[in-house]
C-alpha cells in the first residue's frame, strides 16, 4: 500500500498534472464569466429586440413536444465567445513564439536529446 501511495503522490505532484489542473480551474472560471456575459447582458438585449423578456423563453411547441430553441441559441453564443477567445489566445501565443531569437530557438533540445532524457528517466525509475 505504501508503494501505491508513493506512486500516487509522484503522479499528482508532476508538473504537467498541476498545470492541467490549474488550466482546468481557470477554464471553469472563464466559462462562468462567459455564461454571465451571455445570459445577463447579451441575451436580454436580443430578447428585447425580439419582443421577449427572456431569450430562453423562445420555444416552439409541436404536439406535446416543447423545443427550447432560445436556450440552444444561448449555448451557441457561449460556444462562439469561448472559441473566439481561445483563437485570439492561441494566435497571440504563436506570435510571441515567433518573436523568439535564433539563439533561444537553437537552445531548445533536439528530439534526440529529449528521447535520450526520457530513456534515462525510465531506466532510473525501473532500477530505483
Amino acid at each position: 500500500m505504501k508503494k501505491f501511495w508513493d506512486e500516487f503522490k509522484h503522479f499528482v505532484m508532476q508538473g504537467d498534472l498541476v498545470s492541467v489542473a490549474v488550466a482546468f480551474i481557470i477554464g471553469l472560471a472563464f466559462k462562468t464569466l462567459v455564461d454571465s456575459l451571455v445570459n445577463d447582458l447579451l441575451m436580454p438585449i436580443v430578447g428585447i429586440v425580439l419582443g421577449k423578456t427572456s431569450f430562453a423563453d423562445l420555444t416552439l411547441t409541436l404536439n406535446d413536444a416543447v423545443i427550447r430553441y432560445g436556450a440552444f441559441i444561448t449555448q451557441v453564443f457561449n460556444f462562439a465567445i469561448i472559441a473566439a477567445t481561445l483563437f485570439v489566445i492561441v494566435k497571440a501565443y504563436e506570435r510571441l513564439r515567433s518573436l523568439r531569437s535564433r539563439e533561444e530557438k537553437e537552445a531548445d533540445p533536439t528530439e534526440l536529446e529529449v528521447l535520450t532524457e526520457i530513456r534515462d528517466l525510465l531506466r532510473e525509475r525501473s532500477t530505483g
